[in-house]
């Protein structure tokens, strides 16, 4: 009874029961006004069809436009009315403004060695490419740097405790998701140790992600034990599509010189701490070096663009400030991905790797929610001869999305991809390797959600050690998964039905 009267009166159900009362009124005198006269109901079907018009001309993902063209379609009425409400998938005007601002002042620090970039186009000029495209995106590639791979958030979790004691100068934090348990706690004691010590610790946190994992105003918490801390893109009780848009990304940057990101938040289920779907399945990238830079780049911006106080000066935070020893670990380039533009960075790096791989690309993915262009860039390669395997969840979190996942695995299997299904639990893992010489670990998953919604990182890394070290683990993964036949995705009528309409609707789940 107390848990269910905790459920009730928590911060989730009170705002989502506020926005549905919103859209309930706003139905409920649309379509009495629409019944009061008949010019009216006219206009909004005009508009509708002008609407389709527009989403037809508009240079944007072809199944994002179908998702909306079919319902505007069926329901002219309230179609185009509706996608005016809700389709704009970009950040709302104010959010673009302080983001781009913030990123002006920063860009001017990072700049490309080109010796590095001179150095791969030797080597190999299809990574070159690859590099020379995350480059003009703002993020450059380093050789002085190293990267240690982790297969599991345990494995993860330990290195972090240690690094964060040796904290001397900062350490910045963004995360999606915080709970009170095991690891944030564990955490927590460190950074308000760490604030005694002189340490400047900014703590950044997604607010949808934590609406019903931290109290409201936690981010006041935090400052009153002398964390600064800002709770990303404020849950609001207000029906608007820039909820749409969350800080999705797992950065942890101490002293400039270590860095971690990967599919790790900071909840027990992370480290197995607690069971939720059976074994969670995760894995987060070490780096240290130059290569840091990027990932302090990308906090100080998304920082600077909504804290209450900004910094005039970044100088002290950059790499060389604090780095004392060189590293030599092949070349690595962290990157980051966001709404703000129409460059989709985080497909585009997924696409590259897949198109050019020669001998095989293996791939951990929670969700498998895929646009044409991926469908495609897959089919192609596994067609070509390329040993492509794509894990995913034995035992998954969200049913009706682990659904429309297997509803992509027949045209998959029937082209020669590969798939297995993680048998012990949940895979949360975004990891992509080829050839032994490219791979990448973030944050970014495939659907469409996190392609073009959210913000994002991953790193991308050539020839470093740690690219073996995501194939072996990728090796082991799947010889603890089960692989799926062509059998196996026979379904009756009405699975395959409702399979049929989440394809349709993918992209706006």
């Amino acid at each position: 009874m107390k848990k269910l009267l905790k459920l009730l009166l928590s911060r989730l159900v009170i705002v989502g029961i506020l926005i549905l009362l919103q859209v309930a009124w706003l139905l409920v005198a649309f379509f009495h006004l629409s019944n009061y006269s008949v010019l009216i109901r006219i206009f909004f079907t005009a508009l509708s069809i002008l609407v389709a018009l527009w989403i037809i001309n508009k240079r944007d993902n072809p199944a994002y436009k179908l998702a909306w063209i079919v319902p505007i379609m069926l329901v002219p009425l309230l179609g185009g009315l509706m996608y005016l409400a809700m389709g704009n998938k970009n950040p709302t005007r104010g959010m673009r403004w302080r983001l781009e601002r913030a990123g002006c002042r920063i860009l001017h620090l990072v700049k490309q060695d080109e010796a590095v970039r001179d150095e791969i186009q030797a080597m190999n000029p299809h990574v070159a490419g690859q590099a020379t495209y995350l480059e003009k995106c703002g993020f450059p590639i380093y050789k002085n740097s190293t990267a240690q791979y982790f297969p599991t958030g345990e494995d993860c979790y330990k290195v972090m405790i240690s690094e964060l004691k040796k904290a001397k100068h900062y350490i910045f934090m963004e995360y999606f998701i915080v709970a009170d348990g095991v690891m944030w706690q564990g955490i927590l004691d460190i950074l308000k140790q760490k604030v005694k010590e002189g340490v400047e610790v900014r703590f950044i946190y997604d607010d949808m992600g934590c609406v019903s994992l931290l109290p409201l105003h936690y981010y006041k918490q935090m400052e009153a034990i002398g964390i600064k801390c800002m709770a990303f893109n404020r849950f609001i009780p207000v029906f608007s599509l820039a909820m749409n848009n969350r800080d999705h990304r797992k950065i942890l940057v101490i002293d400039g010189h270590t860095a971690f990101s990967g599919g790790i938040n900071l909840a027990d289920e992370y480290i197995n701490e607690i069971v939720r779907f059976g074994y969670w399945k995760d894995t987060a990238i070490m780096v240290r070096g130059e290569a840091v830079w990027n990932f302090t780049v990308m906090f100080l911006q998304t920082w600077n663009a909504f804290y209450k106080e900004t910094d005039a000066d970044f100088l002290p935070y950059k790499t060389d400030v604090h780095i004392k020893e060189e590293y030599v670990d092949g070349f690595i380039q962290p990157y980051g991905d966001s709404p703000l533009d129409d460059e989709v960075v985080g497909e585009s790096v997924y696409l590259n790797i897949i198109n050019q791989a020669d001998r095989y690309v293996y791939i951990f993915t929670p969700y498998l929610i895929i646009d044409n262009e991926m469908m495609t860039a897959l089919c192609m390669a596994a067609k070509r001869g390329v040993d492509v395997r794509i894990v995913t969840p034995g035992i998954p979190d969200k049913k009706m999305i682990f659904m429309l996942t297997q509803s992509y695995y027949e045209q998959l299997l029937e082209n020669g991809v590969r798939i297995f299904e993680y048998t012990p639990g949940f895979i949360h893992a975004k990891c992509f390797v080829a050839d032994d010489i490219i791979a990448t670990v973030g944050t970014i998953n495939l659907d469409y959600r996190s392609l073009y919604l959210h913000f994002e990182c991953g790193v991308y890394m050539y020839r470093s050690k740690a690219v073996m070290d995501v194939k072996r683990d990728a090796i082991e993964t799947i010889g603890h998964s089960r692989e799926i036949m062509l059998k196996d995705t026979r379904t009756g009528f009405f699975k395959g039905l409702f399979q049929a309409v989440l394809r349709v609707f993918a992209p706006l789940l």
